[in-house]
């Protein structure tokens, strides 16, 4: 089922599914509990870009904390709940726009049923995850082990135990660090499932090799059209997270917003300091607002040409270099001054940006 076919679901503002477009999620890693540090990490996934966020509940302190919490961010906030059914409950009445369970660890049916209960009296979603980790043993046993249809059968058995308590606002996930076994599984599901879909590949890694899987996880599927909803997951700071899924969802054309940068990797021929000024100006463009392509290149082979091709482009020569815009050479400048040229002409498309009466 393409992503477009899906049944829309809101979280809180933020509705998935449909039509709509694919939403960015990250999760916290403070302790919940310390609402300070959970507040000030969330605002500044908000300012990076995060559209959901979700965060741990695994004790009753995490649960009430979530309504003070909620009451100073500005995205909707999703409980992470394992094992415990009261926390779902808890977490629920104190303000959680989603909770996210798995129903084969929460443990019996009437357990669940109170959670399925809880969350339709507030008509909140409930995302069903899925891990190849905490496959039942039965299925495992049947398919010899973790397999992707393993995992289908396993997310598909806990759909129909919410939908038989009478309830069907719900989001789906599987997930899996075997990159491939997570592509095919997706793809298998697709066919059966019409809730949105939460794509991710868990345990990625770090900042390097989860990236690298990721994309290629993430992507395969986003590109079959296969997917609502996204989280980069990476080991470290999960702002990262925000930054790697939108160059994720521009690189595919899901999306429109902010600058993407293009940028040679240098080569005996560079004479200019570019690894330095291509990370500058990477940094530099995370706080404007504009959709266009800006080129950073370093010499005058494929320089000139791949930064007329952008929307603003600087190409370094011998110590100094061009500043390119729509394809127009603008000015020659010293290689210390390119980033502010370039911070120039953005400032003004800014500018013109806000002056611009909107018809």
């Amino acid at each position: 089922m393409l992503r477009e076919q899906t049944k829309e679901v809101a979280i809180g503002s933020v509705v998935i599914g449909g039509k709509n477009p694919i939403a960015i999620q990250s999760m916290t890693n403070t302790h919940t509990e310390d609402i300070d540090q959970t507040i000030a990490q969330i605002l500044r996934l908000e300012a990076a870009g995060c559209e959901i966020v979700r965060c741990t509940v695994p004790t009753k302190e995490a649960a009430q904390a979530l309504k003070e919490i909620k009451k100073q961010i500005h995205i909707p906030l999703v409980a992470d709940i394992h094992f415990d059914y009261k926390m779902a409950c808890l977490a629920i009445e104190n303000g959680a726009d989603k909770i996210r369970i798995n129903p084969g660890n929460i443990g019996s049916k009437e357990k669940v049923y109170k959670v399925v209960k809880a969350a339709k009296e507030r008509n909140i979603p409930i995302r069903i995850g899925v891990n190849s980790g905490s496959l039942e043993k039965t299925i495992l046993e049947k398919n010899g082990g973790v397999t992707a249809e393993g995992i289908v059968e396993s997310a598909m058995t806990q759909v129909k135990l919410i939908e038989d308590m009478g309830y069907d606002n719900l989001v789906v996930s599987i997930k899996s660090s075997d990159v491939l076994m997570c592509i095919q599984a997706h793809e298998l599901l697709a066919n059966q499932c019409p809730y949105p879909l939460h794509v991710g590949i868990t345990e990625a890694g770090t900042l390097l090799s989860g990236n690298i899987k990721s994309a290629f996880g993430i992507g395969t599927i986003l590109y079959q059209g296969i997917g609502n909803t996204i989280r980069v997951s990476l080991t470290g700071d999960p702002v990262e997270e925000i930054k790697s899924a939108k160059i994720l969802l521009r690189t595919l054309k899901l999306r429109k917003d902010g600058i993407e940068i293009v940028s040679c990797p240098t080569c005996g021929r560079t004479k200019i300091d570019l690894i330095s000024l291509a990370g500058q100006v990477e940094n530099m463009v995370q706080n404007y607002d504009l959709n266009l392509k800006v080129a950073v290149m370093g010499c005058v082979v494929n320089g000139p040409g791949e930064a007329k091709e952008a929307d603003l482009g600087i190409a370094g020569g011998d110590g100094e270099g061009l500043l390119i815009k729509k394809g127009e050479i603008i000015k020659k400048v010293k290689e210390q001054d390119l980033l502010k040229a370039l911070k120039e002409e953005l400032d003004k498309l800014v500018l013109m940006q806000s002056t611009t009466p909107h018809l």
